[in-house]
């Protein structure tokens, strides 16, 4: 299945997966993210260029789990940019959108994964196994 981004959303995951990948982390934030999802991150990052193709529910609960923590990332960037700026500042209002951006490719990910679960268990007769969510391929 092909799941659309923009570029401004692109950039915005690509800037926060460098940013959790890099380990860098405003003064104010200091959570790192755990190793399984800086994996998950450094898998997407590369995809980063254009629409993505999920082909299966398991790469997309893996995708969901990069974006998820991108967008923390850029949460806290988002937060310590403002508390350190301005709420109107350049910098906060950038890193607003990058935050912004980000999130809405979450939430259409938080969409469509319950929608690919469904359509499993409509073909199949049965919620989807780790195994079938790794072997049942959406075509694009």
């Amino acid at each position: 299945m092909i799941f659309r981004c923009n570029f401004e959303e692109l950039s915005a995951l690509r800037h926060g997966a460098r940013a959790v990948l890099d380990e860098y982390l405003p003064e104010e934030a200091t959570v790192a993210a755990p190793p399984e999802e800086r994996e998950c991150v450094a898998s997407v990052l590369p995809r980063l260029q254009g629409d993505l193709s999920i082909a299966t529910l398991r790469e997309q609960r893996g995708l969901r789990k990069a974006v998820t923590a991108i967008v923390e990332r850029l949460r806290l960037e988002m937060e310590a940019t403002v508390a350190t700026t301005h709420p109107a500042d350049e910098g906060a209002v950038a890193a607003y959108f990058d935050f912004a951006h980000a999130y809405s490719v979450l939430s259409r990910l938080d969409e469509i994964g319950p929608e690919m679960a469904a359509l499993i268990e409509l073909v199949t007769g049965a919620p989807p196994s780790d195994d079938v969510a790794r072997t049942f391929v959406f075509p694009d």
